[in-house]
């Protein structure tokens, strides 16, 4: 008897682990952006159902840009940081947005609650003295068991960089 209510109790861990998002540790580990899901690991980018798109990957001081998920299919959890593509650090600091932790240390945010989502709209602030380029990549969970790793966000073409031909 005791050893079914000490498997029903491991299940149930795994099944509700993390369900107010990414702990602050998910920053600094040996495989960044990677859960901690037991035995579970990332599936491939082919079958990824979702997108992340920022609205900007160039920043001026205090310049807000929106990273979008969304996709075919809901999802149930995230992990975004925010990275200059110069240095490769954390960069800026995100903006308090429903159901969501932010990890200041790392310049992440996170989901907080572990119900179906459609979309999440974020808001990143680009540090007050600082220009350059940044790249948001992170983690999307569609449930506890599968997810996809090292996503990098997507943004609309730098209308300076694109040739006009004629």
């Amino acid at each position: 008897m005791l050893s079914k209510i000490l498997i029903t109790a491991v299940l149930c861990w795994g099944v509700l682990s993390f369900p107010d998002g990414a702990p602050i540790d998910t920053c600094v580990k040996e495989r960044a952006n990677q859960p901690n899901h037991g035995q579970y690991r990332t599936q491939p980018l082919s079958t990824l159902p979702y997108r992340i798109v920022a609205s900007s990957l160039v920043y001026e001081p205090n310049t807000p840009v929106t990273v979008t998920i969304e996709g075919a299919e809901p999802f149930k959890g995230f992990f975004i940081q925010a990275r200059s593509v110069e240095t490769d650090q954390w960069l800026g600091s995100w903006e308090n947005a429903p159901n969501t932790t932010i990890h200041p240390e790392c310049a992440s945010i996170t989901h907080a609650d572990p119900v179906a989502k459609a979309r999440a709209t974020l808001l990143w602030k680009a540090p007050p003295n600082a220009h350059g380029r940044v790249y948001f990549t992170g983690t999307v969970l569609k449930n506890y068991r599968t997810f996809w790793v090292n996503l990098i966000a997507e943004a609309p073409q730098d209308p300076l960089q694109l040739q006009v031909l004629g």
